[in-house]
């Protein structure tokens, strides 16, 4: 069963951008194959990591959905699902990628997740690391059969707000039972601790933190829309995060 990382936290944090480096790592380091699981409604993992996937799981359960009389003879709606799914996965050196998607109007996620639950408990086997991208309400990991995240990175911005609402996606972690093997907050946007924060995160109760600072050429990539692949190796922001990947221990 694949080690799994889990990534959460609000929108404009660089929840993402940092879960694409730490995938990067990874794939360096030879820690592969990894798949990479876009859960976040937003879906810019992919066009971080340079990896696009021929569909999202929504999409996939849409359109089979909408044509129910024309299921191959033999094949149920659930196993055309999982076998579009894993055709529609997203290829990259070492790695996977696939994108949960956003659903359209008012649906909800409950069924994508019921079978991306499903579909993801046998893609496990074939991979040795597992990175999710969730949204701040972690709706995906909520419904995943074991409901368990080795290694989950709380990414904020520096402020009390932000430290605020990291606190309560750890509270909502705990409400809905998940479990934690190891819990890390990554303070984004400044590379030093803040004596104002410092109380705010005594009453998180995560086993590490780490602060990362502002990077220009990161700024630069994005106001650009490129990948994250073009950031060099010795910039100080892919430092950071690798410091943090060695941290953690994963090999």
């Amino acid at each position: 069963m694949g080690y799994t990382i889990g990534f959460t936290g609000k929108g404009g944090t660089g929840k993402s951008t940092i879960a694409s480096i730490v995938v990067r790592y990874l794939v360096k380091k030879d820690l592969t194959p990894v798949l990479a699981i876009d859960a976040d409604p937003n879906t810019t993992l992919g066009d971080l990591l340079g990896v696009t996937a021929d569909d999202t799981v929504v999409g996939i359960i849409d359109q089979v959905s909408a044509n129910l009389n024309n299921l191959p003879a033999g094949v149920t709606k659930e196993r055309l699902i999982e076998q579009k799914i894993q055709q529609s996965l997203g290829e990259g050196h070492g790695l996977d990628l696939l994108v949960m998607g956003r659903p359209e109007g008012p649906g909800c996620y409950c069924y994508p997740n019921s079978l991306m639950r499903e579909t993801i408990g046998r893609l496990h086997r074939a991979y040795k690391f597992v990175v999710i991208d969730n949204e701040a309400g972690m709706e995906h990991i909520s419904r995943r059969t074991d409901r368990k995240i080795d290694y989950l990175f709380i990414v904020s911005n520096h402020s009390i707000h932000g430290i605020r609402s990291a606190k309560r996606i750890l509270d909502l972690a705990g409400e809905l039972k998940i479990t934690k093997g190891k819990t890390h907050l990554i303070v984004n946007m400044s590379d030093k601790k803040l004596p104002s924060l410092e109380g705010e995160i005594a009453h998180l109760g995560v086993d590490k933190v780490d602060y990362i600072g502002e990077s220009s050429e990161l700024a630069r990539l994005a106001a650009l829309g490129k990948s994250i692949d073009e950031l060099k190796e010795d910039s100080e922001f892919i430092k950071d995060i690798y410091k943090i990947c060695e941290g953690a221990k994963w090999g």
